[in-house]
Order: C-alpha cells, then sequence, then structure tokens
C-alpha cells in the first residue's frame, strides 16, 4: 500500500528507502530550523551568533557536498548515503551535549543541521542521481514531486513539533534547555533510522549500467545554471527557517509554540505545491513552471516585510509558501534531464555546492541585519534578488525547456 502510493507508475522500487530517509530527515530538520535560534538565545547568545552558527552549518554541507560531486563517483552511492546517516546520527548526540559557542560552531560545520526550509545537505546530490535513474520523462519529474513532497510535508510536522518544549514546561515543568537537548537527542536516532534504511540499497554489485562519472560533455551548462541557482540560494539564505523564526520572535513577539505552527501550516502549503507541480510542469514546461510561480512568491516575501499586522504579514507568508517551493522538483528534474546518467552525481553536487556556499554566507548578513534594527530590510533583499535571478535563469534558457 506504501509502495502504491509513494512510487508513481514506471519508478523502480528500490526509491522507496530514499523517499523514506528524506521523510524522516525533513521531521527532523523541520523542527531544528525552529528550535535552533531558541536553543541559542536560551543559551545566551545573540542574534549575530545564530546567523554565525547558521552560516557554518551552510558552510559545512557546501564542502561536503563538493568533495562528493569531485570524488564521489568514485565510490559505491550506498556506502556514502550509510556514511552521511551515520554522521547525521553523531551530530545530533553532539549538539544535544555541548553548550559553548566553539564546539558547537564545529559541530555544526562538520555535522549535518539544516537551518533552512530546504534540502542543502550532503544527502541531497546522492539521493537526486539514484532518483534520476529510477524513472523516464514525467514519471521522473513526479517522483522528484513526491520527494519534494515528502520533503514538505514532514518538515511542516517537525516545525509543529517545535512546539514541545512549550507543551513540556506547561505540563511538566522540564525546562527549555532539557527539552531542547532532547529533541537533538532524537535527532541522532533518526539519524539512526535512515541508516538502518539505506542499508537496505543495493550492493556495489548492483551497478547501473553507466556508472557514475565527473562532469564531461555537459559541463558548460551545469556551471550556467549553477551560477544562477547561486544568487538564488544566497538570497534564500538571508530568510532560512531559523532566521525567519528570529523575525517573527523579534518583530511580532511570536512564542515558539506558534511560529512551530505557522511553520507547520506553511509546510502544508508548500507540501500541495509539490503535488502540482508536475502537473503545471507538463503543461507549460519545467523553466516556465520554476520561473513564473518564483516570481510573485518574492513580491509576498516584500510586501510581507512592511505588512503593518501579523494577520497580514502571516497571509502573505502563507501565499509566498505556496508557490515559492514549486520549482524545487522541476528544478531537480530540469537538471537531470540535460546532463547524461553518468554525469547526474556530479551535476547535482556541482549544482548544489554553489547553492551551499552562496547560502552559507547570507544568514550571518541576515542575523547582523536584525541585530542592527533593520527587521525588514534581509526579507526585501531576499525577495529583490530572487526576482532578478527568475528572469536571468528565464532569459538563458528560455530556449531550453528541459525534457519533462
Amino acid at each position: 500500500m506504501i509502495r502504491r502510493l509513494l512510487l508513481p507508475d514506471g519508478i523502480d522500487a528500490k526509491a522507496l528507502p530514499l523517499l523514506v530517509g528524506r521523510a524522516l530527515r525533513a521531521f527532523a530538520d523541520g523542527y531544528v530550523a525552529v528550535l535552533l535560534p531558541a536553543y541559542l538565545l536560551a543559551l545566551g547568545f545573540g542574534t549575530l551568533d545564530v546567523g554565525v552558527l547558521s552560516t557554518a552549518t551552510l558552510l559545512g554541507s557546501a564542502l561536503a557536498t563538493l568533495a562528493v560531486g569531485a570524488w564521489g563517483y568514485r565510490f559505491h552511492h550506498r556506502y556514502l548515503l550509510l556514511g552521511a546517516a551515520l554522521l547525521m546520527m553523531l551530530t545530533g548526540f553532539a549538539f544535544a551535549l555541548q553548550t559553548s559557542f566553539w564546539p558547537l560552531l564545529l559541530i555544526a560545520f562538520v555535522g549535518t543541521l539544516n537551518p533552512s526550509s530546504g534540502d542543502v545537505s550532503v544527502f541531497l546530490p546522492l539521493e537526486h542521481a539514484r532518483l534520476a535513474e529510477a524513472g523516464q520523462g514525467n514519471a521522473r519529474t513526479s517522483l522528484f514531486a513526491r520527494y519534494s513532497l515528502l520533503g514538505a510535508l514532514f518538515a511542516a510536522l517537525g516545525a509543529l513539533a517545535a512546539g514541545i518544549p512549550d507543551w513540556l514546561l506547561a505540563h511538566h515543568g522540564l525546562s527549555h534547555l532539557s527539552s531542547f537537548r532532547g529533541l537533538f537527542v532524537l535527532y541522532g536516532v533518526i539519524g539512526g533510522v535512515v541508516w538502518l534504511l539505506y542499508r537496505r540499497l543495493p550492493q556495489p554489485s548492483a551497478e547501473a549500467p553507466e556508472p557514475p562519472a565527473p562532469l564531461g560533455a555537459s559541463r558548460h551548462i551545469v556551471i550556467k545554471l549553477a551560477a544562477l541557482f547561486s544568487v538564488d540560494s544566497f538570497a534564500g539564505g538571508l530568510v532560512i527557517n531559523s532566521l525567519m523564526a528570529l523575525w517573527l520572535f523579534q518583530r511580532f513577539n511570536l512564542s515558539l509554540a506558534a511560529a512551530g505552527t505557522f511553520f507547520f501550516w506553511a509546510g502544508l502549503l508548500t507540501a500541495l505545491s509539490q503535488l502540482a507541480a508536475p502537473w503545471v510542469a507538463k503543461r507549460i514546461g519545467l523553466l516556465n513552471t520554476m520561473v513564473l510561480t518564483h516570481i510573485p512568491a518574492s513580491l509576498c516575501l516584500i510586501l510581507a516585510a512592511f505588512a503593518p499586522g501579523i494577520e497580514l504579514a502571516i497571509g502573505l507568508l502563507f501565499v509566498r509558501a505556496l508557490l515559492s517551493q514549486m520549482d524545487v522538483p522541476t528544478r531537480s528534474a530540469f537538471v537531470m534531464s540535460v546532463v547524461t546518467p553518468g554525469e547526474r552525481t556530479a551535476a547535482a553536487s556541482f549544482t548544489a555546492v554553489p547553492r551551499s556556499l552562496a547560502s552559507a554566507i547570507s544568514p550571518t548578513l541576515g542575523g547582523a541585519m536584525f541585530a542592527a534594527g533593520w527587521l525588514a530590510a534581509p526579507l526585501v533583499a531576499c525577495g529583490v534578488l530572487k526576482i532578478v535571478y527568475d528572469l536571468a535563469l528565464w532569459r538563458s534558457f528560455r530556449q531550453h525547456q528541459g525534457k519533462n
């Protein structure tokens, strides 16, 4: 039953562990993104420290992803995914044990914590390349949509779980710090479950017909896409979920539980958009779907920055959530469609790395803007830069819609 629900027709069953693993990781990322700023503030750190820690997590993920792109093709994907899951487990346990800034900074850099609304971890290129092998054409886009849908849906549930510390404090008198540490332990446990799931992936003897290879014929188009994606990610890094939660805390004095509820409903709207993405892409093309849904979402973010009340701001952010992530499955399918099968792992890595590096810089800038009292500036800058990215992407690839 679960297999029929998750896997579209024409998709190999080997994709199932990847989909379930994505859901579990998204749940953990969903609550960590909301809890991270609250945890750091509870430890006595400032808003700038929140930005610096967020930058460290993204920068470390970028370097790990770069290593996968440069050398990962030499190893079987099963071993790399198992190693990433083991690192996730260790990250959660280590973060729960530390309270000092420098150890936390090191763990954030080396580990797998994700303070953003999307998946920017080393898992991404490895899983994308395996998913691309599991289907062709519109079935592939549908598979990526399910992958993104599960990510959005379970990230929303994870965001709702961020209210657990408030509930424990109110009903059992357990301090926030103890609750935070318990949830980081849970993050490590989830990493262990993901490790068990990935043990079900094919052994090295079951290699794909065309083995992974470094970039070759597709290098030019991948470099151009990577440069454009980096602009989008730099902009998104200004308002990653951890900083958006911080904005809600400071601008509207929202509680931790209320912020978690907001991210839950925003995540559900994002999940609905993932269902619509393959249908829209089939009719207007992958590229048009990416661009024509992204621009209105950016306009909503800019307007939310100046909203006089929380109701209007939340409404605009909900509209943004409904539109802004529709490009995720279509972007993944677009990249996989314009490279050869053997180059897919390298292409996924080399389009992800600039995105991670670019997004790693901006959280510190966003945190600095908040610390200076410029609460609207990160949202406006993000919206404007994303619109510039969309227009540049459409102009560069309007003749190449991709094979849906």
